[in-house]
């Protein structure tokens, strides 16, 4: 209990120090303009939030990886992990909210000990479209792991699985040695039981993250790359491919530091700015749970302790009407979100 406490009060710490980084925008090649005053020159300011539309649920950070591009900074040693009450709390809000999309996150949410009676209770509700986001490997992890495939099919989960690259020495040198074999095997079985295949309500979609200090290249052509290749070597089949940029929080952020490349990243960002994405981000209809049941806008705003500028602070207290039309909380790390074709956890947002 005593070092759980003292993980999240240097988890804490550590998103403060980052905010105070992100929010000073000197560097040696000038200034860079503060994300409100970028949106204002187009008359964006402030960002509003919509009608509610997706639930995002982070049911905790505990996972059986340690990636490097990780912005919940999520790995086998942490232990936050959303409780039955909270998730029933959750449940509640899911019965009577206008949203049409429920969307379970991590860490590996798998690994939740009330994961798969969540899932069986939330898919009682009728979402229209219910999401897992899972790494993959956590189908291998473990033998109790092992009928995920079979549990996701029975209850129509849309799997959203991280996939880094269709080699192995890119995959693993971003997610650990042995993460690309583990997921091609994962993919394979996914497919075994219709998921991704051409014709089938089985939605499987993977998610590209760049490796370095870059931005990723454009979605429609990295797909057709990543189908033709998993197809030809793998005989592996899926949806979509969602390019995500990877923002400067966490881990991420940590490593810009480390290797001199936060300046000219951050100058990446800004310089990449696109207007027309700042309409359709996904704060704008999306309400992010954290595992101990708070609201954010965004799970990136969750990891700096950005909570919503509302008197509902939390789910226990949910109000939709309250926190409709809120001013969204914004930071310099919002420009991830809206550089080139825009961010979202959907992938691009033009």
């Amino acid at each position: 209990m005593l070092k759980s406490l003292k993980k999240r009060e240097s988890s804490l710490a550590n998103s403060k120090k980052q905010l105070e980084i992100l929010s000073n925008g000197i560097f040696q090649n000038g200034e860079l303009p503060t994300f409100a005053k970028k949106i204002a020159e187009t008359s964006q300011f402030p960002l509003k939030a919509k009608k509610l539309e997706i639930l995002q649920i982070n049911v905790g950070y505990m996972c059986n990886q340690v990636c490097d591009h990780c912005h919940v900074d999520a790995g086998p040693d942490r232990k936050e992990i959303m409780t039955r009450k909270t998730m029933q709390q959750c449940l509640d809000v899911i019965k009577n909210t206008g949203a049409h999309t429920l969307d379970l996150t991590g860490g590996a949410p798998e690994m939740n000990p009330n994961f798969r009676w969540f899932v069986e209770e939330a898919s009682k509700v009728g979402i229209k479209d219910f999401i897992v986001r899972s790494n993959l490997t956590i189908i291998r992890a473990n033998k109790k792991y092992y009928d995920l495939p079979d549990f996701f099919k029975k209850y129509n989960v849309h799997v959203v699985s991280s996939m880094p690259h269709w080699t192995r020495g890119k995959t693993d040198k971003q997610r650990g040695n042995g993460v690309f074999d583990k997921s091609i095997k994962a993919l394979q079985e996914l497919n075994s039981v219709g998921y991704g295949l051409p014709d089938s309500d089985l939605r499987l979609d993977l998610v590209y993250n760049p490796s370095g200090a870059f931005l990723p290249g454009d979605q429609a052509s990295m797909e057709k790359d990543f189908k033709k290749a998993l197809m030809e070597d793998f005989n592996i089949q899926f949806h979509n491919l969602f390019a995500i940029t990877n923002l400067p929080i966490s881990r991420f952020l940590d490593f810009l530091i480390a290797s001199e490349n936060y300046e000219d990243y951050m100058y990446q960002l800004v310089d990449a700015y696109n207007p027309s994405a700042v309409a359709n981000v996904m704060c704008t209809n999306t309400l992010s749970v954290s595992w101990d049941g708070y609201l954010y806008d965004c799970d990136f705003n969750q990891m700096l302790t950005l909570p919503v500028n509302s008197k509902v602070k939390h789910i226990s207290e949910f109000n939709e009407k309250a926190l409709e039309g809120r001013d969204i909380v914004i930071s310099q790390h919002c420009y991830g979100c809206t550089a080139g074709a825009g961010s979202s956890c959907q992938g691009n947002i033009i």
